[in-house]
């Protein structure tokens, strides 16, 4: 008999170590799959709520934002590509990468989750982003973006062509930043047990079998 746990991933589709995250807890409800099943909803966080529509060199918002030096970024962006790539995903991308704010992109998660299609346009929205470059501030990427994960494209376009879920996306970022949720990925499992960061498939399956063994 398996324990069902609700686990809410809070993120931004921007983040690196998100999708290291996601990568890694994915992988340790795999192997801890005897023991727990989860559902996992994606709640919005913005690294850069007030990035303007033409985004930043991201050597360049690196710099200003942690004081990092080329070299450091360099040798941290090395890090993070290898981190990924051991958990299957690509990350691109050269010196000319750009940051962009991603508020649409939550407000399309947030429409997402009402079909059951959250997780795949999650997944979708890294893999624009992060793997082929793309701007997820463009609603003509993101409108393709949901397109390929089988959602209607019209509704999308419809979506990001009004404000709707806007006020849904502010309410659940002041939310979860009123919880103490600061810095992301935030893994938040049954609104209980809280394991922070970009942490690898066996850390995420030790702490979900104690959990599971906690609540007994």
């Amino acid at each position: 008999m398996t324990t069902h746990l609700k686990i809410d991933f809070v993120s931004d589709v921007s983040c690196p170590w998100c999708v290291i995250g996601l990568r890694g807890l994915e992988e340790g409800l795999a192997r801890a799959s005897d023991v727990v099943d989860a559902e996992i909803v994606f709640r919005p966080f913005e690294l850069n709520p007030d990035m303007p529509p033409e985004g930043q060199n991201l050597g360049e918002h690196i710099a200003q934002k942690y004081g990092s030096t080329p070299e450091q970024f360099a040798a941290n962006r090395a890090m993070i590509r290898d981190r990924a790539a051991a958990l299957g995903f690509t990350m691109a991308g050269g010196d000319d990468r750009r940051i962009y704010n991603t508020f649409d992109a939550h407000r399309l998660l947030h429409w997402a989750e009402t079909l059951g299609r959250q997780s795949a346009l999650k997944h979708a929205l890294f893999e624009l982003y992060f793997t082929d470059g793309g701007d997820p501030s463009d609603r003509e990427q993101l409108v393709a973006t949901a397109a390929a994960v089988g959602l209607d494209p019209a509704q999308a376009r419809d979506v990001l062509s009004t404000d709707r879920y806007a006020a849904e996306v502010r309410a659940a970022e002041r939310l979860w930043q009123g919880r103490g949720i600061n810095a992301v990925p935030a893994v938040v499992i049954n609104e209980r047990y809280l394991i922070s960061g970009g942490q690898p498939p066996e850390a995420f399956e030790q702490a979900l079998r104690g959990i599971v063994a906690e609540l007994g």
